[in-house]
């Protein structure tokens, strides 16, 4: 945004004051790196060391726009993702920046694609930034997040020709209507190359390989405390011009196909200026950097120059810059639009889960009637308990239960039956961003042959699932619920085989299985139109998993045999490598991609249990169930047998 300069020093010593750290509980990034191109609103402290030279070890403590020291939001969101948003380079009294350390190239006062020299020195264009970033080696990342965000100083420089040309039209003796007309054809002399310079820097990252690039809008302009120095002519100007800027920017996304993760920023300034309290703001219409410093410039705003409690209690620093409050809660809100489609990415996951656990059951029923004596009906009904745990890995941890009931036929070496079942799971996404509820109510049958040594069965099963999700988006200490409540449905089918070699008591032997799910879950929309709500496509998962390992059991006596079965399992489809989502307060927009959740692929399998046999009705103890997978948590589960009984 618009930085304006004067030559004098601070009024009150400061001590130098080191940035304080952000300590953040985060999932692990999905990206290599985050880079920024941007203006004041962005940048990581550009102008800094200038500042130094300026006013000694004072300089230090400032330095960015906003209620110094405080963090801006690009900063919020590189600590998160695990960056650096430190400045890439540094500006000096030359026409060449320092090179700095950093990811963030944004510079405070830029234009989209005008590089000018102002009372600090060079300012480059968001262009030019881009072109600079190339220059020093680096080539574009596939993997990495990027963040363009410009156009702000476009349109205050478009603010001033619509003045100029108002002005000029009335004194040459037109009409208001005729002096507007002249005033809007000025500004959008501005703002059309502007939003075409902003539209060709992120295609060009686009084509060199860039997979996410974020792209904020213009807040609405016509809220800041300069705009309302105008009066409602002049707040009805800036947010018109920064309206016009929004539409025509993403309506050129569009137009060339561009897909980008568009963080509405002109509705949510909005929305924060609605209900101030919910952010714990006090004021959102004064600044809370005193005048007396460099005329209030947030760049120069210390402690000693901020009112008091004002950087949490304030929105504006300045005229139009952000204090570290609203800073943070942007960076929060940037945060949600990119972890939002990556959770609900994960109901598959826990449908995925809950399938192998029912067909686990399942194989277990099928194996136990193959190994009784002679032929009859069978039948069972048991509890089983879950608890999917992957904190370590994408952050969600839950619980659930399924009651299962169903009756089988043994006929000489034949075994078959049907079964069904239902299912409740209440998993927290982790991270304070919300949970969700998974139901399934699942039929199914089997059918399976024993013979003295060798076994087969087979299994086929449909399971209806419904979910109740909760995201919860935290923005600074606002929190928002955004609710939605899709269904889906899991086909699976299974097929198991082994070989059984027996040693009297001991019987043990190779066994094998094969499991494919095939589960679709429906596209919705959040309940809300927010500038926070989103919504998302369809889910269609395929898994395959392969399971090979040894199985043994031990006849302690005619009634108690001890089980236990230890596989090596691959999972053979690949997960989804994005997820999806779009924003509902800008409906035009394009849906997005981000980075999808990434499992392992490989782990092992222990499975217990402890088989009774005793007369009908029978009441059976126990059967447990233990995943222990290599490289991520485990998934445990446990099923209890109410009651198994058998008619010979």
């Amino acid at each position: 945004m618009k930085t304006l300069f004067r030559r004098t020093l601070l009024s009150a010593a400061l001590a130098v004051v080191a940035m304080p750290a952000v300590a953040q509980t985060a999932p692990p990034s999905p990206f290599t790196s985050t880079i920024f191109f941007g203006d004041s609103l962005t940048d990581g402290g550009y102008f800094r060391p200038l500042l130094v030279q300026m006013l000694g070890p004072n300089g230090a403590v400032v330095g960015q726009f906003t209620t110094n020291p405080g963090y801006v939001w690009s900063q919020h969101l590189a600590s998160y993702y695990g960056g650096d948003a430190s400045p890439a380079w540094t500006g000096n009294t030359t026409a060449t920046p320092t090179p700095g350390s950093g990811d963030n190239w944004a510079v405070g006062g830029a234009r989209a694609d005008t590089t000018t020299v102002g009372g600090l020195g060079l300012t480059p264009s968001l262009t030019a930034q881009y072109q600079a970033y190339l220059a020093s080696g680096h080539s574009v990342d596939p993997n990495a997040l990027y963040s363009v965000w410009g156009g702000a100083n476009d349109v205050f420089q478009a603010i001033t020709d619509y003045q100029t040309a108002y002005v000029g039209s009335l004194m040459g003796g037109g009409t208001a209507t005729q002096a507007d007309a002249a005033g809007q054809a000025a500004a959008g002399a501005v703002i059309a190359p502007a939003v075409g310079a902003q539209v060709g820097l992120i295609g060009a990252l686009k084509t060199a390989g860039a997979q996410y690039v974020l792209v904020p809008t213009l807040p609405d302009m016509g809220l800041t405390p300069s705009a309302a120095a105008g009066g409602t002519a002049g707040k009805m100007l800036a947010s018109g011009l920064s309206n016009s800027y929004n539409n025509a920017l993403f309506a050129g996304l569009a137009s060339a196909g561009l897909s980008v993760i568009p963080l509405d920023t002109y509705h949510f300034l909005q929305e924060v200026v609605a209900n101030p309290s919910a952010f714990g703001l006090t004021n959102v219409t004064g600044t809370a950097c005193s005048t007396a410093v460099q005329g209030g410039n947030s760049l120069f705003c210390s402690p000693p120059s901020t009112v008091s409690g004002g950087a949490n209690s304030y929105l504006f620093a300045d005229g139009v810059h952000p204090t570290t409050a609203a800073h943070k809660a942007m960076g929060d809100f940037a945060i949600s639009v990119i972890d939002g489609p990556r959770l609900i990415s994960l109901l598959p996951q826990s449908a995925t889960a809950t399938g192998r656990a029912r067909a686990q059951m399942v194989d277990g029923v099928a194996s136990g009637m193959a190994a009784a004596a002679g032929d009859g009906m069978h039948w069972w009904a048991d509890l089983r308990g879950q608890q999917q745990r992957f904190v370590k890995s994408s952050g969600y941890d839950g619980l659930g239960g399924t009651g299962s009931f169903g009756i089988g036929w043994r006929s000489g070496s034949l075994v078959y039956g049907a079964f069904a079942g239902y299912g409740r799971q209440d998993i927290d996404f982790g991270y304070r961003r919300g949970d969700f509820r998974q139901t399934d109510a699942s039929v199914g049958g089997f059918v399976g042959w024993a013979g003295d040594s060798a076994w087969v069965s087979g299994q086929l099963s449909w399971a209806k699932l419904g979910y109740k999700v909760d995201r919860q988006v935290n923005l600074g200490p606002a929190t928002r619920i955004h609710s939605g409540s899709p269904d889906g449905d899991n086909l699976s089918a299974g097929i198991s085989a082994g070989w059984t070699f027996k040693h009297g008591a001991l019987e043990h032997g190779p066994v094998v299985a094969v499991l494919a799910q095939r589960i679709s879950i429906d596209g919705y929309a959040e309940n809300s139109t927010q500038s926070t709500a989103l919504g998302y496509p369809a889910q269609d998962v395929d898994s395959l998993i392969g399971s090979a390992g040894w199985q043994a059991s031990f006849a302690l006596n005619d009634h108690v045999k001890p089980y236990v079965r230890m596989t090596w399992d691959r999972e053979f489809e690949d997960a989804p490598a994005q997820a999806w989502a779009q924003s509902l307060s800008m409906p035009g927009t394009l849906p997005y991609a981000v980075p999808g959740v990434a499992f392992d692929d490989s782990y092992g399998t222990v499975g217990m249990v402890k088989r009774e046999s005793c007369p009908f009705p029978c009441r059976s103890r126990f059967r447990g169930d233990d995943k222990i997978e290599k490289g991520r948590e485990p998934i445990y589960s446990a099923a209890v047998p109410l009651l198994r009984g058998g008619i010979g």
